[in-house]
């Protein structure tokens, strides 16, 4: 009996520990230079639904990505960012190909995780990809893969 006294406490601190926060992404922000220009890219190349910024502040271009996930871009002039394509923003389409036409409609290039202009990796798991880069050289990863 006092062996289960003692574990019953045990039993209870685990599961409250155990819990699962079920996290989402609520948002994603990029300092940026240029921001009207990088705001056209994301609103007229990725098609991004742009959003008010609650405050109306100036510096700021939010955008929808789906639901509830934003990507707030934020002007700051005196900020550098060092950017590599290890370092990316991906975004997932069923309609790849209609995307890869659509920049190659818009002059925009795209590569493979190699570097090799125009062309797309295929990932072991089946997964297409491709890279770009937005005007103030952040990478772009748009893919395939099915999200359910």
């Amino acid at each position: 009996m006092r062996r289960l006294l003692f574990l019953l406490p045990c039993i209870f601190f685990m599961e409250i520990h155990a819990q699962d926060f079920d996290f989402q992404i609520d948002h994603s922000s990029l300092i940026v230079n240029k921001l009207d220009t990088t705001a056209d890219f994301y609103s007229n190349i990725l098609r991004l639904k742009e959003i008010p910024h609650p405050d109306k502040a100036p510096g700021f271009r939010w955008f929808e990505v789906q639901g509830n996930t934003q990507l707030h871009l934020i002007y700051k002039d005196t900020v550098v960012m060092k950017k590599h394509k290890s370092m990316h923003l991906c975004l997932s389409t069923p309609n790849l190909e209609a995307f890869i036409g659509h920049l190659e409609d818009n002059n925009v290039e795209y590569e493979d995780w190699p570097g090799k202009k125009g062309a797309v990796t295929l990932r072991s798991d089946g997964v297409r990809q491709i890279y770009l880069t937005d005007p103030e050289g952040y990478w772009i990863e748009v893919n395939n893969a099915k999200h359910e």
